[in-house]
């Protein structure tokens, strides 16, 4: 079975995803596996040609900073980007959800799960849901990104709203333990 769990950055989805883990759930962690498959020669190409060589430090990490700069506030090289980065994410977790027998719950974690279409090749979705200024204070603590960055970053993905409306279930973490 196959379960998208999604939400805004600073939900606290990769807290939830872990949580899976721990109940030995096998996950996958789409924004990590994009970030790995930057450096495929064919993709980080594709990259430079569209965003310039400077979204590479080096050959071993990206420039996370200069990429968000140039596409959270751009939508045509967001989507040109996202259409670079999302078929090989998408090939790669077919690898490794074939890995595991038709029976396993497996966990697709993903901040695009329905701007990106993904729910619609999964069993069932769950969102993880946190107020506003509070997903804003776990992003400003955990990474230091100015607070104009992590809004536009907010602003470049649906809303929570918009999610709820599509997810089968939705873990509200708000920090309440009732």
């Amino acid at each position: 079975m196959l379960i998208g769990l999604t939400g805004g950055i600073g939900s606290g989805k990769t807290t939830v995803a872990k949580l899976f883990e721990t109940m030995g759930c096998p996950v996958y962690n789409s924004d990590e596996k994009a970030k790995e498959l930057y450096y495929k020669p064919e993709i980080k190409k594709t990259v430079c040609q569209l965003l310039g060589a400077e979204s590479y430090i080096n050959e071993k990490e990206i420039d996370k900073n200069y990429i968000a700069q140039k596409v959270f506030n751009n939508k045509v090289l967001l989507n040109q980007l996202n259409a670079i980065i999302h078929p090989a994410v998408k090939q790669d977790f077919i690898n490794f959800k074939n890995k595991f027998s038709p029976q396993t719950l497996i966990i697709k974690e993903t901040a695009l799960l329905f701007e990106a279409a993904i729910n619609k090749e999964l069993d069932y979705s769950i969102l993880v849901t946190a107020p506003t200024e509070l997903k804003i204070n776990r992003v400003l603590k955990r990474s230091g990104i100015p607070k104009p960055e992590i809004e536009a970053r907010m602003n470049a993905q649906w809303n929570d709203e918009q999610k709820a409306q599509m997810a089968n279930f939705t873990i509200i973490n708000d920090d309440n333990l009732l």
